[in-house]
């Protein structure tokens, strides 16, 4: 290559990592560009990405082959610069593959002291410390991965994450150090914020550390009098079915048994006590329907939300409801308030045996004055298996909704039904290229629907 094309090359490289253009930096990369290409100011762009806080582009760097562990002039590299920085994602980004065995033991015990030192600090006196100044600090929530958030803190032109907890617990995992399980929930809890980064990193370790030793410790803070070591308590048994793990150390049996107990002794908190039964609806317990009925006139709505699904029998082929909790889901059915009533929806939908009773229930709530009930119904019955001409008629109603994925669960459930009116529901949807919905399945039946249709003389294609 010439150097006058290097040299454009390397141009273009610097200009896609400045507006953050992934996709031109990977196809720079592909074509050969230098990944450690350097800026004016001598120093790669890396280092662009890494204090623009973009993880994308400083990724495909990484995995292009822009070196994370080069010198700089001021002694840092470039992942000193992402720990330093306190974006989570962005030492994700940067640490590359098998940094246990890339980095010296005296690499990573400074990339250990730098994260410990940060958290310990805190973010606000870190950043006073590198602006040199007294003024206020601009503070705001940011997304710092598709799931977690961390708190942005800016003074004059200098800007720092609040991050490193996040850090720390990742660092101490890459480099196979067992953190003790009480600091990792002191660091999980203390933002309280359960979106928080903290907590995220905290919960999947702790999640993922599959011992009879782990399980006892982190269980035992469901008696904490803090509700937040409670909730954590909950989040780190959801993770843990999200986990890879064997049959022998995937303690559902122990989950389910725990929740159980956890209601039978008794939970004063209703937001803690709402999840208790949330997870609890996501194991497998012969309990289950009896601790939902004993729930079900509990005065906070949350918790009753929570009950429709502890009701139904998973154990056949579909759904299935017990006297009890047939009663009693058609009771919650009336329900005053609209998130017990769409929790009610889906359970009633899903288990449909046809009957008059459960047809009524599920036609009622298809038609309820507040639109997210109709909305979550319409979603359970959509994939329901009755073929009654009412629940097709109240699906019919709802292809005029607002809500596209409203309107998307009406034509998908007429067409699963054959229902006559499919191909006026989906010209009713309108159009099917719609962004954020490039793989949904309902969409793809809809496609499929017409094709066959147009091209295979209105053959049956319902979906499976």
């Amino acid at each position: 290559m010439e150097r006058g094309q290097r040299d454009m090359g390397a141009r273009d490289l610097v200009a896609a990592v400045l507006r953050g253009d992934v996709e031109r930096v990977t196809a720079l990369l592909a074509a050969g560009e230098d990944p450690d290409t350097r800026t004016d100011d001598g120093l790669p762009v890396l280092c662009l990405a890494v204090a623009a806080y973009d993880d994308a582009v400083a990724g495909a760097l990484v995995e292009g082959g822009a070196d994370p562990d080069h010198g700089l002039p001021d002694g840092t590299t470039p992942l000193v610069r992402a720990v330093d920085g306190g974006s989570p994602a962005m030492v994700t980004a940067v640490l590359g593959r098998e940094p246990g065995l890339r980095l010296a033991e005296s690499r990573r015990a400074q990339l250990l002291a730098l994260a410990r030192d940060r958290y310990e600090r805190g973010a606000e006196a870190v950043l006073r410390t590198r602006a040199g100044g007294s003024g206020s600090v601009r503070a705001c929530r940011v997304k710092d991965n598709e799931y977690d958030h961390v708190t942005q803190l800016t003074l004059g032109d200098v800007t720092i994450r609040a991050g490193h907890g996040a850090i720390l617990t990742d660092l101490e995992w890459a480099f196979r150090v067992l953190t003790p399980v009480d600091e990792l929930v002191t660091r999980a809890v203390a933002p309280r914020d359960r979106e928080h980064a903290d907590r995220s990193s905290a919960r999947w370790i702790l999640s993922g550390r599959r011992s009879k030793e782990t399980w006892s410790a982190v269980t035992a803070y469901r008696r904490s009098p803090d509700p937040e070591h409670r909730h954590f308590v909950l989040d780190v048994l959801a993770c843990h079915r999200l986990t890879e793990s064997s049959c022998r150390n995937s303690y559902e049996k122990e989950t389910a048994d725990l929740l159980v107990a956890w209601t039978v002794e008794g939970e004063d908190d209703p937001g803690v006590l709402a999840e208790v039964l949330r997870v609890l609806g996501d194991v497998e317990h012969r309990e289950a329907e009896a601790v939902g009925l004993r729930h079900a006139g509990h005065p906070d709505p949350g918790v009753r939300a929570q009950v429709p699904g502890l009701l139904l029998d998973r154990d056949g082929a579909g759904p299935t409801l017990g006297a009890a909790a047939r009663a009693m889901l058609l009771e919650l059915a009336r329900d005053e308030h609209g998130t017990v009533r769409a929790a009610t929806g889906a359970a009633l939908a899903a288990a449909h045996d046809g009957s008059t009773e459960l047809t009524d229930a599920v036609v009622a709530l298809l038609r309820d004055p507040a639109a997210d009930v109709r909305a979550v119904t319409a979603e359970a019955a959509a994939d329901g298996k009755d073929g009654t001409a009412a629940v097709a008629d109240a699906l019919t109603a709802l292809l005029d909704a607002d809500d596209l994925g409203t309107r998307l669960n009406a034509a998908y459930g007429l067409l699963r039904r054959n229902d006559p009116r499919t191909g006026e529901a989906i010209a009713r949807v309108g159009a099917h290229h719609r962004h954020g919905y490039e793989h949904d399945h309902r969409l793809s039946a809809l496609r499929t629907w017409e094709w066959n249709n147009r091209n295979g003389g209105g053959r049956d294609d319902r979906a499976s």
